[in-house]
């Protein structure tokens, strides 16, 4: 049974209220203020990057959700940030490596387990070329960082459902580079 992305709070952030319900499928109202507090998705993005040998940069995640599986570098957009800025900052963050261009490729849902908590996402996917890998390095969230052919890649060494579904779409839709 799904919970309600709102379940983890009992107690109004306004007036602190215990009269806190379920409004709709995404918001909860307090019954003695009248506030409503929605639930809305959070905006991440990840990168394909590609080697000039056609290899796939991957990550090994260091941290939960999905510790120890495989991922695509990438992370959530801050605010204040535009999802290409997030990107750069993410992977600059997490690999040292600075992206000289990006092209949008698609979206894919996703929920993310953080902390017992649902948290509903919008993962943005994009191309990203890297002119200079010298400088790579895990750092962050990344325990290691390593390029793989893509007839080698295997959609369930991927732990987060989102990136797992768009190593899928990246493989099907560009048979030409495998």
């Amino acid at each position: 049974m799904k919970q309600h992305p709102l379940s983890s709070f009992l107690y109004c952030p306004a007036c602190g209220s215990g009269h806190f319900v379920e409004n709709d499928f995404k918001s909860k109202r307090c019954i003695d203020c009248g506030f409503i507090c929605y639930s809305n998705v959070a905006a991440s993005a990840a990168a394909f990057i590609l080697n000039p040998a056609g290899e796939l940069l991957l990550c090994r995640r260091a941290k939960q959700p999905a510790l120890g599986s495989l991922d695509l570098p990438g992370g959530f957009v801050d605010m204040g940030e535009n999802i290409e800025e997030a990107l750069k900052r993410e992977i600059f963050e997490e690999l040292s490596l600075r992206v000289d261009t990006m092209h949008y490729l698609f979206s894919l849902p996703n929920v993310y387990l953080y902390s017992g908590m649902e948290i509903h996402t919008l993962d943005f996917f994009f191309l990203c070329r890297v002119n200079d890998f010298d400088p790579i390095q895990a750092n962050d969230d990344v325990k290691e960082a390593f390029f793989c052919p893509l007839n080698k890649i295997y959609p369930a060494d991927f732990g987060l459902d989102s990136i797992k579904k768009g190593i899928i779409a990246f493989l099907n839709e560009n048979p030409q580079i495998r």
